[in-house]
């Protein structure tokens, strides 16, 4: 499923690869955030990290009817405030979302998969 934005010329495909890799990016970015994590981590078999190319596993693209709803499963690291990085990733994916692709997030749900103790 993709996002289509009509235009005067036509119109764009963008497809949920392309928004998770932006919501990805933009969330790993983030002070406190260690890494993704896979939504569904039993059934993937994946406990660890995910690498830029996966970012599709850990985030979750639903349409609605002016914009989109995004899932964005992370691991934050030990000692951070886990309220304020996820108000912080809800802030920037919003922002990258609509400055990169122009598409408007109706809703930002951040989910906290882990905690990891980063040793110095």
């Amino acid at each position: 499923m993709a996002v289509k934005i009509k235009t005067q010329y036509g119109t764009i495909d963008i497809t949920n690869e392309v928004i998770a890799t932006v919501v990805g990016g933009a969330a790993t970015d983030n002070y406190g955030v260690v890494g993704m994590a896979s939504k569904n981590q039993i059934r993937d078999n994946v406990n660890d990290i995910l690498r830029r190319e996966n970012y599709a596993r850990g985030v979750v693209v639903r349409q609605e009817d002016n914009g989109v709803a995004i899932d964005v499963y992370v691991i934050v690291s030990y000692g951070t405030k886990i309220s304020e990085v996820s108000r912080n990733v809800q802030s920037k994916v919003k922002y990258n979302l609509e400055t990169m692709l122009g598409v408007t997030a109706n809703s930002v749900n951040v989910v906290i998969q882990g905690v990891r103790v980063l040793a110095d």
